[in-house]
C-alpha cells in the first residue's frame, strides 16, 4: 500500500512538472510564480510561509534557483525519486528543443538563417540588459552595493576567464561579511525538509569532492569529456543569482577556450529565450555545439548534467541545516556581498562578449532599443520578442 502510494505521488510529481516544463515561460521569477499557484494555491502541497522559506533558500544558494525550488517540491511530495521526476519533467523539453536547433544549425547557412542567428544574438543584448537593470534596483539599493558591484566589473575586465569571476564573488563575500551586516535576521522555522544530517553531510562532501576533484583529473588527463564535465560543474557550482548569471561563466569557459565560437554562443542563447523551462538548459545547446567529441547528444547529456549537479547537491547538504543557518547574520552579509558582485559579473558580460559581438552598426542598435522597450516598459512575452529580433535581423541582413 505505501508503495503503491509512493508510486503515485512520483507519478503526481512528474506530471505537474511536466506541464510547467511545457509552459514555463519568463525565466526563473516567472517559475517562481507558476509554482506558487500550482502546488500552493491549487494543489496545497504546501503552505505559503512554507513556500516563501524554501524560496529563500534556494535563492541563497548558487545554482538555478527556479529549478532547485522545483527539485526540493518533488523531494517533499515524493521523496528522491519525486525530486528527480521533478527536475526530469520540468527540465527535458527545453534541452531536448535547444539539442534539436543545435542540430539543425547547418541549416542557418543562407541569407535567412544567418539573419535569424544575428536577431537572436542582438535580443540577447536586450534581455541580458533587462537582467542588469532588474538585478541593480533589488541587489545593489545603496552605495556600498553599488560600489561593490562597480569593483566586480572592474575585477573581471581585468582578470580575464573563470579566475575573474571567481575573484569578483569572494570579493563580494568578504567585503559582503564587513560592510553588509544589519540587525535584521530571517523568522523562526516554517519548514522542515526530510533528510537528515548525515546525508546532508554526505551531499555537501560530493560538492566539494567534485569542485576540488574535477579539475585535478582534467588537469592530468586527455579527456575531452572530462574537460566539459569539470567546466560546467564549476560554472554550476558558482553561479549565484541563476539564469542569466550564468552567460559570463559559459562565455568563459565554452568560448575563450575556442570549444564553441561567440556567433554559435549567442545565437544559442537568444534560442534559448523563446523556449519555457529554465535556462540552464542553454547547457544541453553548448554541449551539442562543440568542436571536439563528445559533441551532439553525448555532449548535451554531460554538459546538462554537470551544470544542475552542484546546485542540487548542495541544496540536499544544506536542507538539515537551513533553520538554524539562516539565522546568522554574517550569512545573510556574505550574500547581500555577493548578490551586488553577481550583478557586476552580469554587467561586464553585457559588454564583452553580447554588446562587443552583436552590435555593429545603427541598425543593431535600434533593433536592440525595440526588443528592451518590449520586454521591460511593454512586459511582451520574452518569446514574442525573440520571434521580432529574428525577423529583425533579417530585415537588417536583406537591407
Amino acid at each position: 500500500m505505501l508503495r503503491e502510494q509512493a508510486s503515485y505521488r512520483v507519478t503526481e510529481v512528474f506530471k505537474a512538472f511536466l506541464v510547467l516544463g511545457l509552459t514555463s515561460f519568463g525565466g526563473p521569477i516567472a517559475h517562481l510564480g507558476y509554482f506558487r499557484a500550482e502546488f500552493v494555491t491549487r494543489r496545497q502541497w504546501l503552505d505559503e510561509s512554507a513556500y516563501a522559506d524554501l524560496v529563500a533558500l534556494c535563492q541563497f544558494l548558487p545554482g538555478p534557483a527556479s529549478s532547485q525550488v522545483g527539485f526540493a517540491l518533488g523531494w517533499l511530495r515524493g521523496g528522491p525519486l519525486g525530486a528527480a521526476a521533478a527536475w526530469l519533467a520540468f527540465t527535458l523539453p527545453s534541452a531536448i528543443v535547444l539539442v534539436l536547433f543545435a542540430m539543425g544549425a547547418s541549416l542557418m547557412e543562407g541569407a535567412i538563417g544567418r539573419g535569424i542567428v544575428h536577431g537572436l544574438k542582438v535580443v540577447a543584448v536586450a534581455i541580458v540588459a533587462q537582467a542588469v537593470w532588474g538585478m541593480t534596483r533589488n541587489l545593489c539599493p545603496d552605495r556600498r552595493r553599488a560600489t561593490m558591484a562597480l569593483a566586480a566589473v572592474l575585477i573581471v575586465i581585468t582578470v580575464s576567464g573563470p579566475g575573474g569571476q571567481i575573484t569578483a564573488i569572494l570579493m563580494g563575500a568578504l567585503v559582503g561579511w564587513w560592510l553588509c551586516r544589519d540587525d535584521n535576521v530571517a523568522g523562526g522555522e516554517t519548514l522542515h525538509f526530510p533528510v537528515t544530517k548525515r546525508a546532508g553531510g554526505m551531499a555537501l562532501a560530493v560538492f566539494g569532492g567534485l569542485l576540488a576533484g574535477l579539475p585535478l583529473l582534467a588537469l592530468f588527463s586527455s579527456s575531452q569529456g572530462l574537460s566539459l564535465l569539470d567546466a560546467f560543474y564549476r560554472a554550476g557550482a558558482l553561479v549565484f543569482g541563476g539564469g542569466h548569471v550564468v552567460l559570463p561563466l559559459l562565455q568563459a569557459e565554452v568560448v575563450q577556450s575556442g570549444w564553441v565560437s561567440s556567433d554559435v554562443f549567442l545565437s544559442g542563447y537568444g534560442a534559448a529565450q523563446a523556449i519555457p523551462g529554465p535556462l540552464f538548459t542553454f547547457s544541453a545547446y553548448l554541449g551539442a555545439m562543440m568542436q571536439t567529441p563528445p559533441a551532439g547528444v553525448p555532449g548535451a547529456a554531460i554538459a546538462l548534467v554537470a551544470i544542475f549537479l552542484p546546485g542540487m547537491l548542495l541544496l540536499i547538504g544544506v536542507m538539515p541545516f537551513w533553520n538554524a543557518f539562516r539565522r546568522l547574520a554574517g550569512a545573510q552579509a556574505v550574500m547581500r556581498g555577493t548578490n551586488a558582485a553577481v550583478v557586476g559579473i552580469l554587467g561586464a558580460a553585457l559588454y564583452e562578449p553580447v554588446w562587443t559581438t552583436a552590435i555593429v552598426s545603427a541598425s543593431e542598435f535600434a533593433l536592440a532599443l525595440v526588443a528592451f522597450v518590449l520586454l521591460a516598459v511593454w512586459k511582451v512575452s520574452p518569446w514574442v520578442v525573440v520571434v521580432i529580433s529574428a525577423l529583425g535581423g533579417i530585415a537588417i541582413g536583406a537591407g
